[in-house]
């Protein structure tokens, strides 16, 4: 085999270097050039996809900002109605309650003078009541019945 005697050596390596240098050179001419574009256009599309999600960042934090600005507003705007809600039923409640009580205090001044009424009746009856059995009690006891005015009289001043 001559890739095996010694003497071909030589020339074997000249012409492997004389391929390897066309081929190298022709491979880097060619090929690299393209490789080269191929990254720079993948480098920019990155760069632009990095640029296009942090203008898509900021924006979503600018609508966040506004979103929590808006809510934050919306909050207050809800405690204002809740506050001024809350006002106006206790002022209502406070009205029913000062015409209830105006109206339990009328009711309890009717029933009052009614039960004075009913007290001063009683003591009427009870006067007369007393009056009678006073008489009834002298009559048994002296065997003469008293005036009636005069057993009153007792009875009143007996009850004061």
């Amino acid at each position: 085999m001559p890739q095996f005697d010694p003497t071909f050596f030589l020339p074997q390596l000249v012409w492997l270097a004389i391929f390897f240098a066309i081929l190298y050179f022709g491979i880097i001419q060619f090929t690299l050039p393209r490789v080269g574009k191929v990254m720079q256009a993948r480098e920019d599309q990155v760069s632009g996809d990095l640029g296009t999600a942090q203008t898509a960042k900021a924006e979503a934090d600018g609508m966040a900002a506004d979103y929590a600005a808006s809510l934050a507003t919306a909050q207050d705007a809800a405690r204002a109605k809740v506050n001024e809600a809350r006002a106006s039923a206790a002022a209502a409640i406070e009205a029913k309650l000062k015409a209830s009580n105006a109206a339990i205090a009328d009711k309890a001044a009717k029933a009052e003078a009614e039960l004075d009424a009913a007290r001063a009746r009683a003591l009427g009856e009870i006067e007369s009541v007393a009056a009678g059995a006073a008489a009834d009690i002298v009559e048994r006891l002296t065997g003469k019945r008293p005036v009636d005015a005069v057993a009153a009289d007792a009875a009143r001043a007996a009850l004061a």
